[in-house]
Parts: structure tokens; C-alpha cells; sequence
């Protein structure tokens, strides 16, 4: 995923592959926390509930779950009013 957002103009890091929550998944996305998960099954709630609490923790932006299965497409999650929030930011305000 970082290789992904690199590729877009973003300074993004990924963490310590078993870093056990004492660092973010990704860092260098402005006003994204990222959850990074990629598996067969996910459990969409549980992901987003840890993005939550780890956004809160780490202070570095709105939760979203970055997420794919094997040979699909990456997917982003986020709850509406934190996407909203995003959307505002960038395009009712002139971004």
C-alpha cells in the first residue's frame, strides 16, 4: 500500500510489520489514519473499531481501513461522517 500511495505524490512510511499497535500501519498520509489489513476474511467492524482507537491515540487523522483480498482491488472504509469531513475539507471549503 505505501508503494501504491508513493506512486500518487504521498511521503508515505509503513510501519514495523510487528510493531504490536506501538506504531500506525502507515504514517504520511495528511488527516488519514490507516488501518492496514490484507486477508482473505475481515471483520470490517473490528478493523474500523482499532482504526478508531488508534487514530485517537496516535492523533494523526480521521480512521479509515485500507483493505483487499488476494488478485482484488484495494478498498478504503471510513465512516460517512469522517469521509464527509474529508470531502468538506477539500471541496466545499476550496480545496
Amino acid at each position: 500500500m505505501s508503494r501504491i500511495l508513493s506512486e500518487y505524490g504521498y511521503d508515505v512510511h509503513p510501519g514495523r510489520a510487528v510493531s504490536y499497535g506501538a506504531e500506525p500501519d502507515l504514517t504520511g498520509l495528511p488527516g488519514v489514519h490507516i488501518e492496514c489489513k490484507r486477508v482473505e476474511r475481515l471483520d470490517l467492524t473490528a478493523a474500523l473499531e482499532q482504526a478508531e482507537r488508534d487514530s485517537e491515540r496516535f492523533r494523526d487523522g480521521l480512521p479509515a481501513v485500507f483493505h483487499r483480498r488476494n488478485r482484488e482491488a484495494w478498498r478504503v472504509t471510513m465512516n460517512l461522517t469522517d469521509w464527509l469531513k474529508l470531502y468538506e475539507n477539500e471541496y466545499r471549503k476550496g480545496g
